[in-house]
């Protein structure tokens, strides 16, 4: 069960805890004052999505923290094994928590340690069942009433449901290659053409990136031989030109004039040497610079063919996505293409077999599956019946109908599901959408709550299932509310005095008003506040004697 439920800057609520107890367990508050929020906490610690703006204004973000009370039995569930692993071994505690920054980013925690908003489903769902204020309204469309038989069929039953659906995806995904290889057979000669002109272009090419690059820099050199061997011979001549000022001639005047010094000083000698290097230097790069003069020479042939081929290569790029890998990319994929239409007989010889088998595996596993259905049925009328009965709906009638699929087959099975109701004796049965009032809806809701998947969970929460209802008929929703918490948490947000006198904990939200802000409190309420707070919810003023009669007859009822 949630024995423990925090939250901190959660839109209006600033900092709330609840210390909730095993049984029924009441929210109660004026319209807009923040039960909401709770709600939504609850919905976020399921790993639902964070709805925009509901980080409280001046915050930076918002925390919703849940403490459990772990069954033992949830660490044989196979796929809860890894999340499971986190809590020790004989610890009765598990934490779900969820961060919400102001920019909408979101963190999940599963015993303080991250995970994913789809860890949180995971375990929340086996932790925790919810039904949200608009549930009634998804109960009207067909996959919500198929979603109520198969998960009141049991674990084995969606078990085959999930087998169904693979082999159904593998009927689809053989079918749709077969039909896209015999559409693409009516054109393959041309595409076989195409695929062969595009790939010999290609291959005929043979582009290669470092290839382009020595090209692109012979291109240059070859376009600006005249410009190079100008600057080359003018190097020469200023290095070795025979004149006065050319290099040569001034390092060997250097080296003369320091010589005539050498015998004097020692350290002069040093000088000369250094200057005789650089002489023998100079003459060596003399001789590259004229073996470079040499070796320009203007080749209008040879340029063209360079400018040729890397027009070529120019060309292929931009059909084939700008780059040589990507032109080399598509050599590859037709390859394959070309590879795949000369095999397209054998392939489809291949899809054929599959999709035999396929629609073999599909059709015991379809059949299984309606079997299934049609013996969880009759079960499933009578339970809700049972139920509706007690929810002052006596004499209201359940009927599944298991109608044949239009194909034969869908993605759900061989049958569409509907749930058909006759809200009061002698009524025809009709679909829920047609026949039952916003309160008959609840009812029956409340009736199909706990089944299937949530039977095992320890907490069943309800946003405001009580909507479209008074009277005697609240009283019995609150009673059987009151009944499911003797063997499990129920928490309830509710705006029916009837159904929140019958709580085992009473907690309250109020909004309180300032200049600056607006905040929601939620405190937990006994003794003559709870009295006070049931007052109020039968709409009477604090002073009314009648009300507060009434009042305390509700609860000592």
């Amino acid at each position: 069960m949630l024995s423990e439920l925090r939250i901190e800057n959660l839109l209006l609520i600033e900092r709330a805890e609840l210390r909730l107890d095993p049984g029924l367990n009441v929210i109660t508050g004026e319209t807009g004052a923040g039960k909401t929020v709770l709600a939504h906490s609850l919905d976020l610690l399921l790993g639902g999505r964070p709805k925009s703006g509901i980080v409280r204004p001046g915050a930076t973000e918002a925390w919703v923290e849940g403490v459990f009370e772990l069954d033992p039995r949830l660490r044989d569930e196979p796929e809860l094994g890894e999340l499971l692993e986190r809590v020790p071994e004989g610890e009765r505690q598990l934490v779900l928590a969820r961060r919400v920054s102001s920019g909408g980013r979101s963190s999940a925690f599963v015993a303080g340690r991250s995970a994913s908003a789809a860890d949180l489903r995971l375990l929340g769902s086996r932790l925790l069942a919810f039904y949200g204020q608009h549930e009634h309204r998804k109960l009207t469309l067909s996959s919500a009433q198929g979603e109520v038989l198969d998960s009141f069929a049991g674990r084995e039953h969606l078990r085959l449901r999930a087998d169904y659906r693979q082999a159904h995806q593998r009927v689809v995904a053989a079918r749709r290659e077969l039909d896209s290889l015999r559409e693409r057979e009516r054109g393959r000669e041309r595409d076989l053409d195409l695929l062969r002109f595009e790939l010999s272009e290609i291959e005929e090419l043979a582009p290669d990136p470092e290839e382009q690059a020595a090209l692109v820099t012979e291109r240059d050199r070859l376009r600006g031989v005249e410009g190079l061997r100008n600057a080359a011979a003018a190097a020469s001549e200023a290095l070795s030109g025979g004149e006065e000022g050319a290099a040569d001639a001034l390092l060997a005047e250097a080296e003369a004039a320091v010589a005539r010094g050498a015998d004097v000083d020692p350290g002069l000698d040093l000088l000369r040497g250094r200057i005789s290097a650089l002489a023998l230097e100079l003459s060596d790069l003399g001789a590259e610079l004229r073996n470079y003069l040499d070796s320009l020479q203007a080749d209008p042939e040879r340029l063209e063919l360079v400018e040729t081929r890397l027009e070529g290569v120019d060309r292929l790029q931009r059909k084939h996505g700008g780059t040589i890998e990507a032109v080399l990319a598509h050599a590859d994929s037709c390859r394959r293409q070309i590879g795949e239409l000369d095999s397209a007989d054998e392939r489809a010889g291949e899809l054929d077999a599959e999709l035999s088998e396929a629609e073999a595996a599909r059709a015991d596993l379809g059949r299984a599956l309606s079997e299934s259905r049609a013996e969880a049925a009759p079960r499933l009328e009578a339970s809700v019946e049972a139920e509706l009965a007690e929810l002052a709906m006596d004499g209201a009638r359940l009927e599944v109908s298991l109608q044949e699929h239009a194909k034969g087959y869908g993605a759900g099975g061989r049958e569409s599901i509907e749930l058909l109701v006759a809200p009061n004796p002698g009524m025809p049965l009709s679909s829920l959408a047609e026949t039952a009032s916003g309160g008959e809806l609840s009812r029956v809701m409340l009736a199909l709550a706990g089944l299937g998947p949530a039977e095992r969970v320890g907490t069943l929460a309800f946003d405001e299932i009580d909507a479209g209802i008074g009277g005697k008929v609240a009283r019995r929703v609150g009673e059987r509310l009151r009944e499911l918490g003797a063997h499990r948490q129920v928490v309830c947000i509710t705006h029916l005095p009837q159904v929140a006198s019958l709580a085992s904990a009473h907690f309250r939200v109020e909004k309180l008003a300032a200049a600056e802000s607006t905040t929601a409190t939620v405190s937990h309420v006994g003794g003559e506040a709870l009295v006070a707070e049931i007052v109020r919810m039968l709409g009477a003023e604090g002073d009314d004697q009648a009300a507060d009669r009434h009042a305390r007859e509700l609860l000592a009822a």
